[in-house]
């Protein structure tokens, strides 16, 4: 693996050409080991993680980890406040390269991020408001400051992530500055807040929106409905009828739709709060199915036209009669099961022209049977594509699923894995599909 860790840990002492030399004879740094281990979405990519002297700081060694997790190569960078909040060995550790606190005659950051540089995004998280002033104003008197210099120049993406007190976030000079670095293209995320804190942002958001930056926006400017998770159907004010769906699926759905450039909204009963996805929160098999309607109806008179509906979620079959008062325990009662409404159906019915991915889950049936019960719903309903599994071998409420993703006139694929990675294939499938009907309109 090419080594551009150029950088000098200012604090240890050591001759920087001897730690380099001696980082490149050692091999990989053990760290590494876990390089993409959740996903491969940031394969390839190289990032320079920028760390300055907020408190916050000490959430980047996770993030560090997070973004190798996702296949990135990181390479920190630390301004001299940052190194009095973490010694430079903790986000060696992290990344498994040399830190660069300092620099040399290696110019660093040109080889990093200068026009031929080798990285591809420049996060600063945690940054300060000293480091977004600077920054705004064109300071390069740190580290951080002459990186994010340096890439502005050679147009590589760069993300910011503030952290600080509230009432510093809240500064004029501040929000203006903000304000300027988000004109200049810079992707600002946060903060939060909390506790009179101006916080950084979870590391999700954070992994979230660096795949959606580094990502090849394969559904840029498409509009995609997702529904997710199980419905709740009350039985009295106390208990409810549900299903084991644990929601992942439609949740990673909407992340990798979001990631690849769609504009995302996620119809479901959890609460997700991530940047970049709209959602819509709802309980009954029937609320969701309204729900579902009223937004494609929404977008469709406000000019926001939907072109997917992915329908993921584990809508019930039955609904009762709710009583309003709790029925008493130790007696025995009798539900009367009533059908609830069918989603495709009812949306089909409405947007004849809408794309429909739909999902088929069946019980211990043979991988032939599964298929063929896919490709008959997909005839009924007319969806472009079905995904299908055997809950009877696992899957629902799992992290991991069996799936086949069928599409018209498509040879199943088979996918087995994590949830994150069975969306990104799904995603994928759906990005095929406009991409071989743009093909078909340029052809006409």
């Amino acid at each position: 693996m090419e080594d551009h860790s150029l950088g000098v840990r200012e604090a240890s002492g050591s001759n920087p050409d001897r730690s380099i030399m001696a980082e490149r004879e050692r091999g990989p740094h053990p760290t590494l080991r876990i390089k993409g281990t959740k996903s491969h979405s940031l394969l390839g990519k190289k990032i320079v993680l920028g760390v300055t002297g907020s408190i916050a700081a000490v959430k980047t060694v996770e993030l560090a980890r997070e973004l190798i997790r996702h296949g990135a190569d990181v390479y920190g960078v630390m301004s001299e406040a940052a190194t009095e909040i973490i010694h430079p060995y903790t986000l060696h550790y992290a990344t498994g390269h040399e830190v660069i606190t300092k620099l040399m005659g290696n110019i660093e950051h040109v080889e990093f991020l200068g026009m031929e540089g080798s990285a591809d995004l420049f996060i600063v998280a945690p940054c300060t408001a000293n480091t977004i002033n600077k920054i705004a104003s064109g300071v390069s008197d740190t580290t951080v400051t002459a990186f994010a210099t340096t890439a502005f120049g050679s147009g590589i993406p760069i993300i910011v992530v503030p952290a600080m007190h509230e009432t510093i976030y809240k500064s004029p000079v501040l929000i203006e500055n903000l304000d300027k670095l988000k004109s200049f293209g810079v992707t600002v995320i946060g903060p939060k807040f909390e506790e009179g804190l101006a916080k950084i942002v979870s590391i999700g958001d954070i992994i979230l929106t660096v795949e959606h930056v580094l990502s090849q926006k394969k559904l840029a400017g498409k509009r995609i409905l997702i529904t997710g998770g199980p419905t709740i159907e009350p039985i009295d004010p106390i208990r409810v009828l549900t299903n084991r769906s644990s929601g992942r699926t439609g949740i990673e759905l909407a992340k990798e739709a979001y990631k690849q450039g769609a504009e995302v909204t996620l119809i479901h009963c959890k609460e997700l709060n991530m940047e970049g996805i709209k959602e819509v929160k709802v309980e009954t098999a029937r609320e969701m199915i309204d729900a579902c309607v009223t937004e494609l109806h929404r977008g469709k008179d406000e000019g926001e036209k939907y072109d997917v509906l992915i329908s993921s979620a584990a809508i019930s079959d039955f609904t009762v009669e709710p009583s309003e008062v709790k029925i008493s325990s130790g007696e025995d009662f009798f539900l009367h099961l009533i059908p609830t409404g069918k989603l495709i159906e009812e949306v089909r019915n409405e947007f004849p022209e809408l794309v429909i991915v739909g999902f088929k889950a069946e019980t211990n049936v043979s991988e032939e049977e599964l298929i063929r019960r896919a490709r008959e719903k997909m005839g009924k309903h007319n969806l472009e594509m079905v995904v299908a599994n055997d809950v009877g071998k696992g899957g629902i409420g799992t992290e991991e699923n069996e799936v086949y993703i069928i599409r018209k006139s498509k040879k199943a694929k088979h996918v087995k894995g994590v949830k994150k990675l069975i969306a990104e294939e799904i995603v994928e499938e759906l990005a095929k599909h406009f991409s071989l009907e743009k093909k078909v309109a340029l052809m006409k």
